[in-house]
């Protein structure tokens, strides 16, 4: 395989970072990631290359960029075959024995947790940064553009036993579920969702039993991994289950905090297509006897952003946000949109309290108005989304003719 060439000025010897774990080493630099086990692991994973269940020495984590700079063509899209030959060149290089399972990866950001018997290795690739937007105000965004940007995060979870490969097929089923159903519980804005763990992996390693480490063993014996005996029965089994699923929890979170991620209202207000712009426009829409001046627009723009960034605001319009996809989805048994709800006016007190926050009475009868007329973007919005940004617009407009 022919190899791009870097200028010799650029050549520099890359740094490892190196961790002990209780079962290998974990050596980490800016071209990969790798566990290293001369002891053997006995892993099920769903990395690219893997059988699925493996008895191997090294799991491998190799960087895009790595992958990229020794392809022949980059054009095209990666195939196992060429994944293991940059695989096991970088062994060569790297002085590295034993068999492996490997996976490419975006980058090779990592935490390490460890709890007792169980290490969580979680592999970190981020595209997304919170920006500064207005005072208080900030927005997840990203230089690649969401339609290019991801947010993955890889799990290699090590556990200092020596369980079956039955075992390790039900702790991944735990592990994967569980950690699916803590980014559900985030309710993340669908945009940042649609990027989210469309590459991520999952690894669970396991010691081998000691007695298969002794060489006389293997000779007489082999390495029938259906007979070996494994310490399935000397654990408790729900309290094991239990431990892993507060890991993973806990894993997800730290990295998480790691990368700064964290969600605010005007992330929501883009995942529902909503942007300042359409608001100005919309109220800009119902003036009487005055013309939308620029000067206007740019008074509105300011109250539309001071507004938001009242805490009280910010939360009845996520209170709407949230109301509006659990009614629309049917999480809340009581309540059947299908239906004709008479008495049904949750979406009329947030507007009405929004516009009340923001300038009192008055803003409240102009609500009315914006209410009705739904102009602009007010028009496409669910019945409780286009009420609170009724409000909203309401309540500034208001404000800002006052002055």
């Amino acid at each position: 395989m022919s190899k791009k060439t870097k200028n010799n000025k650029n050549i520099k010897e890359i740094e490892s970072i190196k961790s002990k774990l209780v079962n290998g080493e974990l050596i980490k630099n800016e071209d990969a990631l790798y566990i290293n086990n001369p002891d053997y692991f006995l892993t099920f994973s769903d990395l690219e290359i893997s059988d699925g269940i493996d008895i191997i020495e090294n799991i491998m984590i190799i960087s895009d960029n790595y992958i990229s700079f020794n392809r022949e063509n980059d054009d095209e899209p990666l195939n196992d075959v060429e994944l293991m030959e940059i695989t096991e060149e970088y062994k060569e290089k790297n002085d590295i024995d034993g068999g492996y399972i490997c996976q490419s990866f975006d980058k090779i950001d990592h935490i390490i947790n460890t709890y007792d018997d169980i290490t969580v290795i979680t592999a970190i690739s981020n595209d997304l940064e919170v920006q500064e937007f207005y005072n208080d105000l900030k927005v997840v965004n990203s230089w690649k553009g969401f339609s290019n940007a991801k947010v993955d995060f890889g799990h290699i979870i090590i556990l200092n036993h020596a369980f079956s490969p039955k075992l390790l097929i039900q702790l991944y089923k735990v592990a994967t579920k569980q950690k699916a159903k803590f980014f559900e519980s985030l309710h993340l804005p669908i945009h940042i969702n649609n990027i989210l763990n469309n590459k991520d992996f999952l690894v669970i390693a396991s010691n081998l039993p000691e007695e298969t480490l002794d060489q006389d063993y293997i000779m007489d014996i082999g390495l029938d991994i259906t007979n070996m005996e494994y310490e399935d029965d000397e654990i408790d089994l729900d309290e094991f289950i239990e431990r892993i699923e507060d890991a993973v929890v806990i894993s997800c979170e730290d990295a998480l905090e790691k990368i700064n991620l964290n969600i605010g209202i005007l992330d929501y207000l883009v995942s529902e297509g909503i942007l300042i712009g359409d608001l100005i426009e919309a109220g800009m829409s119902l003036l009487e006897n005055m013309e939308p001046t620029d000067e206007l627009k740019d008074k509105l723009e300011k109250q539309l952003l001071k507004s938001i960034s009242d805490t009280n605001i910010n939360a009845l319009l996520i209170s709407a946000i949230r109301l509006e996809e659990d009614l629309q989805k049917g999480r809340v048994r009581e309540i059947n949109l299908n239906e004709k709800l008479i008495h049904f006016y949750p979406d009329e007190l947030i507007g009405a309290a929004i516009a009340n926050q923001i300038a009192g009475t008055k803003a409240v009868l102009n609500f009315r108005r914006y209410s009705k007329e739904k102009p602009g973007i007010l028009y496409g919005l669910g019945p409780i989304l286009s009420n609170a940004f009724a409000g909203l617009i309401a309540g500034c407009m208001t404000k800002i003719l006052e002055e």
